[in-house]
């Protein structure tokens, strides 16, 4: 995890004079780049990173911010706290948890009781009610992959129902709207894409080795919605679920109607998700516009009712002995 490689450079860094690239990357198995990205993002959040040419050069913070190691306040130090704990819900491991203890290792002892209690009053726990097992097997397989630059295949499910095979270099996973993804290389399309965890089946850490490509990570967003149309569309919302709408869209594009009603721009792509998430909000949201979205949801309405009425009609007896308790 990122989070947890930034803290544990920090603390090197601490307990060294002068180290080089190479020498970090070996430590924590990644490439000198990825360690010049993360000296980056380092001098981003205020600690001041020096870097020293030639042969018996290297990375080392600023002597003056190295004196009894008080770089963190207990103010951040709580804030880790609490960002460890998120990502330690979404993906529990002793390497975090070893993560986790060196971080109140840097609280002097007559404090930490203070700071755990801080840290506790917020707990973001991004996990479901009902736990899914199999995402969280293939989170931690596909962990593996990556760290050891091994194949993965599995039975894909498409947004249509399709189902293929397929045989993935893995490169990054990411929580993204409460699901797991996967950005990885497809060797049948020859081509990077998106992969959703949900929609995977049968999933296999090969022992086939392969050598990584050059990724470039900012493309993700954009790599989400490859040939996919985003459009927006215009709903008429109660006001129980204004919140809950915001999250989707933002405070900018909700405003008051009449009647305690709001009217909300969803950004939306056609696709069975997009529309689940639109009849989630039942009787408390309406599309208006465009009119072939609001006929697709009136379709779908009135597909899943003819079920209902059907088998109310049989009085379940088409589901044989096992329709009723």
């Amino acid at each position: 995890m990122k989070i947890a490689r930034l803290i544990s450079i920090i603390m090197v860094l601490l307990e060294h004079r002068k180290l080089s690239a190479t020498k970090l990357a070996e430590m924590f198995e990644v490439t000198p780049r990825t360690i010049y990205r993360d000296i980056e993002t380092i001098n981003l959040a205020g600690i001041p990173i020096i870097s020293y040419p030639g042969i018996n050069g290297g990375i080392s913070i600023m002597e003056e911010y190295k004196i009894e190691k008080k770089i963190f306040t207990i103010s951040d130090i709580t804030e880790l706290l609490i960002g460890l704990g998120s990502v330690h819900s979404l993906l529990p491991s002793e390497e975090i948890i070893n993560t986790i203890a060196k971080v109140k290792g840097l609280v002097p002892v007559e404090q930490i009781k203070d700071i755990e209690s801080k840290s506790n009053q917020i707990d973001i726990d991004h996990t479901s009610w009902f736990e899914n097992k199999t995402t969280k097997l293939y989170v931690q397989k596909i962990k593996i992959a990556i760290r050891e630059n091994k194949f993965i295949s599995f039975n894909y499910f498409d947004r249509v129902g399709n189902k293929s095979q397929k045989k993935i270099e893995p490169y990054k996973l990411f929580f993204k709207n409460s699901n797991w993804f996967l950005h990885g290389y497809c060797t049948t399309r020859e081509d990077f894409s998106i992969f959703r965890l949900s929609h995977m089946s049968s999933l296999e850490l090969l022992n086939e080795k392969f050598s990584s490509r050059e990724f470039d990570y900012q493309s993700i967003q954009e790599s989400l919605w490859t040939g996919r149309e985003i459009i927006r569309i215009k709903l008429l919302i109660d006001e129980s679920i204004k919140d809950l709408m915001i999250e989707f869209c933002g405070k900018e594009n909700v405003e008051p109607f009449k009647n305690n009603k709001f009217i909300a721009y969803l950004p939306f792509v056609e696709d069975d998700y997009w529309y689940s998430i639109l009849l989630h909000f039942g009787n408390k949201c309406e599309c208006l516009e465009p009119e072939n979205i609001r006929l697709e949801v009136i379709r779908r309405l009135e597909d899943t009712l003819a079920i209902y009425k059907k088998a109310s009609s049989k009085g379940l007896s088409h589901l044989g002995k096992y329709g009723r308790k």
